[in-house]
């Protein structure tokens, strides 16, 4: 996918491009997951000027790869997303869904911790949501449904200058 025909999400005030190293299907998978948080009030835009920020109040969040953390453990969200940011340069993000509680008080001290010491390229938590979806389980007769709690990251690199 090139860069001039690449779609950007537009929430609220932050509007967010896939990086062209993600897959459709990644592409397709962080949409419907980014549908969660907002209701469906993500707008994709295709004819978007990626050289044009002065229209945006907050910069372009450019998601590069996903951490898909639903059904894992603790620590294992957080430690798949160490591994995932080494690949993510300044001024890119990670975008981390993860179904385990413990993930979102590890995630957000891990960002927090990040800017507090003296790293190189400190992480910026830009969102750091929750949505439950719901799923159908069981037999035909005795279905029931199913709710897990998303929780949903976007981490940034920035630029410690």
């Amino acid at each position: 996918m090139s860069a001039s025909n690449q779609s950007v999400i537009e929430s609220g005030s932050y509007p967010i491009r896939f990086a062209e190293t993600l897959s459709e299907s990644q592409q397709q998978t962080i949409t419907q997951l980014l549908d969660l948080l907002s209701a469906g009030s993500f707008n994709l835009t295709d004819d978007f000027n990626l050289n044009d920020n002065v229209n945006w109040k907050k910069p372009i969040i450019i998601i590069k790869n996903m951490v898909d953390g639903r059904g894992l453990a603790c620590p294992m969200p957080l430690l798949k997303t160490k591994v995932a940011l080494r690949d993510v340069t300044v001024g890119e993000s990670l975008y981390v869904v993860a179904t385990d509680p413990n993930s979102q008080a590890d995630i957000s001290a891990f960002c927090q911790q990040s800017q507090q010491t003296e790293a190189i390229n400190p992480l910026l938590l830009v969102v750091n949501q929750t949505t439950a979806s719901g799923s159908e389980s069981g037999s035909s007769t005795h279905s029931k449904k199913v709710v897990d709690t998303i929780y949903h990251f976007i981490i940034t690199k920035t630029d410690s200058n």
